[in-house]
């Protein structure tokens, strides 16, 4: 997402760096870049307008800090302004005194609402809720199974009938509190296009079940279309947020950069795949990170968090500072990093990451030649690959698919990080013989063998290149 944006910002910056002080016509050129930069994005022609006026206004009233250098400063002005075009704040959610809270699902056919109505959900389970999602749409006739279907998924109840929408949603609402269930999401009907009848239905059902929060969806493809959809439904409803579906597939970004400048309303959560979990809240100060090639290491740390369970990730870090991790211990740490979400969409939080690699296309199956090598061998072996011999590495090339010299190649490397890890473990030691882990992933720089082309970026650790998966 925002490939197109940030790969021009990224040009823009370059040719400031290493500038003693800014001149107006210095000013004037990074403005007119960042407008096309901008506008090829498809940002909307008025808010480019807008914004580049803005940045004018800081970066030449600004004085210019003694700690940071001309393109540093632009960077955090243009950061700034992008913040603030992408919401400012992120939406916090509050519920109702008085359960359950109601979100009312609105936007045109096709832009995800039904999906993203169970992404919804799911996500209010995350946060300890007991929603209840209900099938308003009643015009399209598989969209109810699609919800029930979905909803079987994350474990969340669907409640729709026939007939009328307003009625049906009313009821849904009375069912929700029947069932003590703290967040109901009504899922509306939508068309092609705006008419007269859609707007007025799901204005009916706003009034009959007065929601707390009325989320637009609206496909993030659609580009500059998407404001004149968001003024629309704004104009009927007042909108309260935003969810940008199919963000994976947009390199541009310019429905994320216009809506909230157009509407006044922030993006609250947004799609980034087609999976249920691909769904996150939207957080415009690190997106604006994200854009500027800064990575997002609160979203990546989150994530982590949430896939990786922390006794174990604790007992496998002390075992590979000690020198005693194992390739079953590899392994489960490559199961559980694939929760986290797609590689490549990883790889674009990650600050410094180089700009080949941040647009990579890395999937699950780039780590299968791995993973088939690890489950050939037998247990003694993952535990102490020095005993795999010639014999051993045939019968486990001939078990998973690869060849020799991958197996070879993973064993050195797997032996190399062993080696480097216990050495960085005895220079943690501290006057009583506890260990520490050494902080931050500046300090594993390094650390493990081969690493990018050219070295690892600031404050990133190395990786492993030579794997069988990059050497197909």
């Amino acid at each position: 997402m925002f490939d197109t944006l940030s790969d021009r910002f990224d040009g823009i910056f370059k040719k400031l760096r290493g500038k003693g002080r800014l001149t107006d016509s210095d000013v004037d050129e990074v403005l007119r870049e960042i407008r096309t930069a901008l506008l090829e994005a498809d940002v909307n022609v008025t808010v480019a307008r807008r914004v580049v006026d803005r940045i004018r206004d800081q970066a030449i009233g600004a004085k210019l800090s003694q700690a940071l250098d001309p393109s540093q400063q632009v960077i955090k002005i243009v950061s700034n302004e992008l913040t603030n075009i992408l919401g400012g704040q992120t939406l916090k959610i509050t519920y109702a005194s008085r359960p359950p809270t109601v979100v009312l699902m609105a936007g045109l056919q096709g832009s995800g609402k039904t999906t993203n109505s169970a992404k919804l959900a799911r996500w209010f389970k995350s946060q300890g809720r007991q929603p209840l999602l209900v099938g308003a749409d009643l015009q399209r006739p598989a969209a109810v199974e699609q919800l029930r279907v979905l909803g079987r998924q994350i474990d969340v109840p669907v409640f729709s009938e026939p007939g009328d929408p307003v009625t049906t949603a009313a009821r849904g609402l009375a069912e929700a509190r029947r069932l003590g269930r703290d967040v109901l999401i009504v899922d509306t009907a939508g068309r092609l296009a705006i008419d007269a009848d859609m707007m007025l239905q799901v204005r009916q059902i706003s009034e009959a079940i007065e929601p707390n929060y009325t989320f637009l969806v609206i496909d993030a493809m659609t580009g500059q279309d998407a404001v004149s959809v968001a003024e629309a439904f704004h104009e009927t409803l007042a909108i309260d947020g935003v969810i940008l579906s199919k963000l994976d597939g947009d390199a541009r970004g310019g429905a994320a950069l216009s809506v909230k400048e157009v509407i006044g309303r922030p993006i609250a959560f947004a799609s980034t795949g087609e999976k249920l979990d691909a769904f996150e809240q939207f957080h415009p100060d690190r997106m604006a990170g994200r854009i500027l090639g800064m990575g997002d290491v609160l979203t990546l740390i989150e994530q982590a968090e949430q896939a990786f369970e922390k006794d174990s990730a604790a007992e496998a870090a002390q075992r590979m500072m000690e020198g005693e991790f194992t390739l079953d211990d590899f392994l489960d740490q490559m199961q559980q990093l694939k929760k986290m979400g797609p590689l490549s969409g990883l790889l674009g939080m990650m600050p410094g990451m180089p700009k080949e690699l941040k647009g990579a296309k890395i999937d699950d199956d780039d780590l299968k030649p791995v993973e088939a090598i690890i489950r050939a061998m037998t247990p003694q072996e993952r535990r102490k690959p020095e005993i795999i011999n010639g014999s051993r590495r045939n019968r486990i090339a001939a078990g998973s698919g690869t060849s020799v010299g991958e197996i070879n190649r993973l064993v050195k490397q797997f032996s190399e990080m062993q080696k480097m890890m216990k050495r960085m473990g005895g220079m943690t030691m501290g006057k009583k013989g506890k260990k520490k882990m050494p902080g931050g992933l500046g300090a594993l720089k390094g650390a493990m063998p081969g690493g990018f082309p050219g070295g690892a970026p600031d404050g990133m650790p190395a990786g492993f290149p030579d794997m069988p998966f990059n050497k197909r």
